[in-house]
């Protein structure tokens, strides 16, 4: 992500939590957009009970002062999840940290418009990369569904419907392609007009 480019549309599918929130945070602050989508998906080291231990610890935090006020909030969506993690990371009290944070949008599953956009991963947050092979992880999907997040099914099945789509827009492309090249090898284009094509960049 070291480019900059108008939004980037990272794929949160396989990624660690914590280090792939440390990047979108230092890129947020040098100005990039991000949308993070398939947050569900995003992987905790450790196993699965460890991580509901440290998350039930967390969710018992509240205000000292007046306890009814129900304060902090704790999120259960994984998206939100995420974005609190990010918050975290950043200067968000004040301007220049809240205005990071406005660039980041995170989602669960993968919504319109960006299901036909090109989207990329952070090789550096990467659990296959990043984890020794045999040690125990988590999804953030089971952890927000184990505290109260009802959602998880629905995004599961939409998730379904948008892969059966997207293979069937790939099939398309691909006969259609097919279809261009033979069109191409097959045409009798003499050699003063391939020329005048030539020139004009086909």
């Amino acid at each position: 992500m070291s480019t900059f480019e108008p939004v980037v549309v990272v794929d949160g599918k396989g990624h660690l939590l914590g280090r792939l929130a440390s990047t979108v945070a230092k890129q947020l602050l040098n100005g990039q957009k991000i949308v993070v989508v398939r947050c569900e998906q995003l992987n905790i080291s450790g196993e699965f009970f460890r991580a509901k231990l440290n998350y039930s610890a967390f969710l018992r935090k509240q205000t000292r002062f007046n306890a009814s006020r129900g304060g902090p909030w704790h999120y259960r969506q994984p998206a939100k999840m995420f974005w609190r993690t990010v918050r975290g990371m950043l200067p968000h009290k004040t301007e220049r940290g809240a205005k990071a944070l406005e660039r980041l949008k995170t989602f669960e599953g993968v919504p319109p418009p960006y299901d036909r956009k090109k989207r990329v991963v952070v090789p550096q947050a990467l659990r296959v990369l990043r984890l020794r092979p045999g040690k125990k992880y988590c999804t953030v999907g089971r952890l927000g569904h184990e505290f109260g997040w009802k959602y998880r099914d629905i995004v599961e099945k939409l998730e379904e419907r948008r892969k059966v789509k997207g293979q069937a827009y790939y099939e398309r492309k691909r006969a259609a392609q097919k279809m261009l090249q033979d069109a191409k090898a097959n045409a009798n284009i003499s050699q003063e007009t391939r020329q005048q094509l030539e020139q004009y960049g086909y």
